[in-house]
């Protein structure tokens, strides 16, 4: 669980084991910005900045995919960066 948020936010989800990248942590937007989390040692990494009206977040291999108001964006996990 990621202290102050809850796992059933739209803007939070969860990077599942054997799923490709980022297995076990959660994938979260605050403010304007994508961050992973990892439950183990409590770290927070800062992934991408300038995220824009988040709407939901989701998760599948190593895409991390964010609606946005006027967008949508997909954050390669493997690659750390837009693709």
């Amino acid at each position: 669980m990621i202290p102050g948020f809850s796992k059933n936010s739209p803007l939070v989800c969860e990077g599942i084991v054997g799923d490709g990248c980022g297995g076990g942590r959660f994938f979260y937007v605050k403010g304007e910005t994508l961050y992973a989390y990892d439950p183990l040692t409590q770290e927070r990494i800062e992934l991408l900045r300038e995220v824009k009206d988040a709407k939901s977040i989701s998760k599948k291999a190593c895409i991390v995919t964010i609606e946005c108001e006027e967008k949508i964006l997909h954050f390669d996990l493997s690659l750390l960066k837009l693709v």
